[in-house]
């Protein structure tokens, strides 16, 4: 009897492993997250494979937390509600929903109704039949500001596909679909969604990223949580993004590159200075080009010593790497809320 009955739960197991999983940050979309689930309900009611919804409420104040639940008993949906703390924002969120993901692919989309999740079963088919790591959505037909928006985003994009080297015309478009075994060695911090192709560069080849055009809907209910603002970060954040990408396991070598050239350069002007000194007998007391000297002469000492105290952290980083970005109060599913 045991013979029979185990083979018979294996595949139970592999009948119900889940294929896809669908993960939505959202905060303060009370509006929106009916009609959300319903649309990424319609989108994948032909999907062949088990998947299921993780909608991951960061911390929003309004009714985005109580709308969700009231999604939680339809019967034609897998869906759990991961709530966290408190609001520690859109990226700390999607890697909660990652985390807690058990596809094998893994497709996050906005909150705002503006990406279609009808888009997904085409990304999910073309992410296969190209066999990518990562695809990324394009807004062609972006509906959003020229001004405040387009524009920022389109130098954006330029600026950052130059620096990290992978060529993408969105960078910005939360809707992506991942094979989970590869963004799950992505740790997500900061505001570091924005330059997620870039992270999973690090540990595929360019190559296996790619990206296809989407639709883009015009914004319905809700304000956006995005200004102006947003572009000079953007450029801090790829300050950030370009030394991980090169720097993350060796910051030494960038802190002790710039060390070496700030000494050499010191070394130059205090020889020169001996010289003026010692054989031709000038007075340098007074001279501008002494202080410049000592300082680079300073500067270079701090800059070793950081890159020691870097290479010193980074291995300690790599050794114990357990910390998470975002704190979890409960998770519901249909069984319930539980921690």
């Amino acid at each position: 009897m045991n013979h029979i009955e185990e083979p018979v739960t294996a595949l139970a197991d592999k009948i119900e492993a889940i294929e896809l999983s669908v993960v939505v940050p959202v905060f303060n979309e009370e509006d929106s997250v009916g009609p959300l689930v319903t649309r990424i309900r319609d989108a994948l009611a032909g999907f062949s494979q088990p998947w299921e919804l993780i909608l991951v409420d960061d911390g929003s104040t309004d009714g985005t937390l109580a709308n969700a639940r009231a999604e939680l008993f339809r019967p034609d949906l897998r869906l759990k509600i991961i709530e966290l703390q408190k609001n520690f924002g859109q990226t700390a969120a999607m890697q909660a929903g990652i985390d807690a993901a058990s596809g094998r692919l893994i497709a996050t989309l906005d909150g705002d109704l503006q990406n279609d999740p009808n888009d997904i079963p085409r990304m999910v088919a073309a992410i296969e039949e190209r066999q990518l790591d990562l695809l990324v959505g394009w807004r062609q037909n972006r509906r959003d500001g020229l001004l405040l928006r387009k524009i920022p985003s389109w130098c954006a994009n330029r600026l950052i596909g130059k620096i990290t080297g992978v060529r993408l015309h969105d960078y910005g478009c939360s809707l992506k679909v991942y094979r989970a075994s590869i963004i799950k060695q992505v740790k997500l911090m900061g505001e570091m969604h924005r330059f997620i192709p870039a992270w999973v560069a690090g540990v595929v080849p360019s190559s296996r990223i790619g990206e296809m055009p989407v639709t883009h809907h015009a914004r319905h209910f809700g304000t956006s949580k995005y200004g102006l603002s947003r572009t000079f970060r953007v450029i801090l954040d790829l300050l950030a993004v370009l030394f991980f990408m090169r720097y993350k396991a060796r910051p030494g070598h960038f802190f002790g590159s710039i060390g070496l050239a700030t000494g050499g350069l010191s070394a130059l002007i205090l020889f020169y200075l001996a010289i003026d000194k010692f054989i031709l007998g000038n007075d340098i007391g007074t001279r501008p080009m002494l202080v410049v000297g000592v300082m680079l002469f300073l500067s270079s000492v701090q800059l070793i010593t950081t890159g020691i105290l870097s290479e010193m952290m980074a291995r300690a980083y790599f050794r114990d790497d357990e910390t998470t970005s975002y704190i979890v109060r409960q998770v519901f599913d249909k069984g319930g809320p539980h921690a």
